[in-house]
């Protein structure tokens, strides 16, 4: 069939766009996937979740793996902050780590702490981190004294580092969301994530796991790839490029 036919198939409805070849048309050139924690309980001050490469990227597109969350005062957002792996050429071995944020509404980064992790491209917010495919790693984000701190430490030996803070003007997390953002093609080297021990702890100390989670892909007409999935592994969640999808576009998970 032509290119307009297949074009007007998908405008039609009568059969499913598709994109698994070629570089995502999205405006910065990504396509992303994202897992929404479910069930959150109100005044959540920390939030972590343990990651794994398990396919790590072998071209030298950028990776981005993230636990982001807004930053709440009263009962508005303020912000939010990304905290992350990074596969990252720039850096040494392609081995990074981000915690950057922006604010609501009028925009722009938010400041935060100089970090003690050198960045070879000197970037305030990508750091230095020699992290390795198969290994286990916490994100941490959690409050402190100037504002939100993020932790990665290494399960392995129990190893942590404080990369930095963000300033943001807020008392609570709220919208927790773990994503892959992807700026590889569509039909690039498989890579996959595994996320497990979602986790949230409020002002009262309690901590609670999080176990439902709702899925959402950047959608074709905004550039997204068709063949990116998240699915659930036992009591984990698996975010996979180049593969079929199996849960679609607004899908909820409930880890047993």
């Amino acid at each position: 069939m032509s290119t307009i036919g297949n074009w007007l198939r998908a405008t039609l409805g009568t059969e499913p766009a598709v994109r698994d070849k070629g570089r995502p048309p999205s405006a910065n050139g990504a396509s992303s996937m994202h897992a929404h924690w479910l069930d959150l309980p109100p005044r959540i001050v920390a939030c972590s979740v343990d990651i794994t490469v398990i396919d790590r990227p072998t071209s030298d597109d950028l990776y981005f793996w993230a636990l982001q969350a807004s930053f709440v005062k009263g009962d508005r957002s303020v912000g939010a902050g990304h905290f992350g792996l990074q596969h990252y050429r720039l850096h040494p071995a392609s081995c990074a780590v981000n915690w950057g944020g922006y604010h609501s509404g009028v925009g722009g980064e938010l400041s935060g702490s100089t970090s003690p992790l050198p960045s070879a491209p000197e970037n305030m917010n990508t750091r230095d981190c020699p992290w390795s495919e198969g290994v286990r790693y916490r994100y941490s984000i959690a409050r402190s004294p100037r504002g939100w701190a993020g932790t990665l430490t290494d399960t392995t030996d129990g190893e942590s580092t404080m990369v930095r803070e963000l300033f943001a003007p807020s008392s609570h997390l709220g919208n927790i969301v773990m994503w892959s953002e992807v700026f590889a093609p569509c039909d690039g080297p498989r890579s996959a994530v595994r996320w497990e021990n979602a986790t949230v702890t409020t002002d009262d100390g309690a901590s609670m796991p999080i176990t439902a989670f709702s899925l959402t892909y950047q959608a074709h007409r905004d550039g997204g790839c068709t063949n990116s999935s998240t699915t659930s592994e036992g009591r984990s969640i698996v975010q996979a490029t180049t593969t079929g999808r199996i849960h679609e576009h607004g899908a909820v998970l409930r880890l047993t």
